[in-house]
């Protein structure tokens, strides 16, 4: 008989609950454990922050429906990992032990590293649903006393898509309530060009992205690092390819949205073996930590060097359609485990992303997501933001179920009509 515990419940954790849960023995129990008791769906946060979606209608209940599965749910936050016995402490005063530990926290925010960023200091974040409610307040406070708007991605964040998209999302609301022209918007992205993504562009993102912007009269800054933000004004660095500060400047804004740097939870970093310096999880090829062979990890939380020297810090993002195949090949791994057997599924690690721009938006496609690639797509077009839309009804529609097939992938593939994406691990 074998615990495995998951840590965390986002989209790496709840999706992770429902494949293990397919692959444990009779005689095996599965444990969630996680900070929030209620699932919300990240892609859809640009859109609560401008008022299109409301809290509740991209928020799914996790109790009753792992109830349903025969999961226990603990809804508390991990104070501290201690991997050499195999227990977690948590916040509440009481302790869990495993026998299986898979690590999806996905990571913590690291606004602390900037003065004055994020919800606590003058700029508004979509990160999590708590912070996009906020941002949506602020923006409504905005449109009736608009000004200049900034908006990108810190140096070291590793998730840029979410900035290009509410970038236009806030564009196409602002049109609509007819204020456009008094709003100028500046992108300030750490990437060394538009449509980098942390991924060395996917097709032509460069391109296309760039094409947007000027269409949209978006200026923007690359190469670019945030020294520190105060009541509307925002100091950054341009930064010359020999790392040099070649430009120091000041952008006022009336309203800023400006994606952090991530680092591993408090809980699991400075843990010898297990996580980098930036709390990161080590991972061999089958989602195993080297050191601690009963840890596996996916989602966020994986430690994936940057792509290659950039003038300004760039991390690697970690796309859906990425984490659902880490979390397939761990699932699968730990049931041969526990039937004896060693691991022998790795992620195919494919990308494929929709980022919606309120009414049209960009698609890529890049198989594997690290090149060089043997797909390596994108597009643009109205029809972006319609599959976005469906695909997020279809996708909540099924955490509510609770089912256990490849979530996202299904998903996917049935609104782009592709298939056979994600190769057999």
């Amino acid at each position: 008989m074998a615990h495995v515990v998951v840590l965390g419940a986002g989209l790496g954790g709840a999706i992770m609950a429902y494949e293990m849960k397919a692959q444990l023995r009779p005689e095996d129990t599965l444990t969630v454990v996680t900070k929030d008791p209620k699932y919300h769906f990240v892609p859809s946060n640009p859109w609560v922050a401008v008022g299109w979606r409301t809290r509740d209608a991209v928020e799914v209940d996790l109790a009753p429906v792992f109830a349903r599965k025969g999961i226990n749910f603990k809804p508390v936050a991990a104070k501290k990992l201690l991997a050499d016995s195999n227990t977690i402490e948590l916040e509440d005063g009481s302790s869990l032990t495993y026998d299986f530990l898979i690590i999806a926290t996905g990571p913590e925010l690291a606004f602390d590293e900037i003065e004055g960023l994020g919800p606590n200091g003058f700029t508004q974040s979509i990160c999590h649903v708590d912070h996009a409610e906020k941002a949506g307040e602020a923006f409504e406070a905005f449109c009736k006393n608009p000004g200049p708007i900034v908006v990108g991605a810190v140096q070291g964040a590793s998730c840029f898509g979410p900035a290009y998209e509410f970038t236009f999302i806030l564009e196409t609301e602002l049109r609509r309530r007819k204020i456009r022209d008094r709003v100028p918007m500046t992108f300030v992205t750490s990437e060394p060009y538009i449509g980098h993504l942390g991924l060395d562009g996917v097709g032509d993102t460069k391109g296309l992205l760039e094409s947007e912007m000027r269409e949209h009269h978006i200026k923007w800054m690359t190469s670019t690092r945030v020294k520190s933000v105060a009541a509307g004004k925002m100091t950054v660095e341009e930064i010359a390819d020999d790392g040099a500060v070649k430009a120091t400047k000041e952008l006022p804004f009336s309203y800023s949205m400006m994606l952090p740097a991530f680092r591993g939870i408090a809980a699991v970093r400075g843990i010898e073996g297990l996580a980098n310096p930036r709390g990161f999880i080590l991972i061999d090829k089958h989602q195993r930590n080297p050191k601690f062979s009963n840890i596996f990890a996916v989602g966020v939380c994986v430690a994936i060097p940057p792509m290659g020297p950039t003038p300004v810090p760039c991390g690697v993002p970690k796309t859906g359609f990425m984490i659902e195949s880490m979390v397939t090949a761990t699932a699968l791994n730990i049931g041969l485990v526990l039937r004896g057997e060693e691991p022998k599924h790795q992620g195919t690690w494919n990308a494929v992303c929709l980022a919606d721009f309120g009414d049209s938006g960009v698609a890529f496609v890049a198989q594997p997501q690290i090149p060089p690639r043997n797909v390596n797509w994108s597009s643009s077009g109205k029809w972006v933001h319609t599959a976005k839309v469906a695909f997020e009804k279809y996708f909540l529609r099924k955490m509510r179920h609770g089912t256990s097939e490849t979530l996202y992938e299904k998903a996917m593939m049935e609104m782009l009509g592709i298939d056979k994406l994600k190769a057999s691990t």
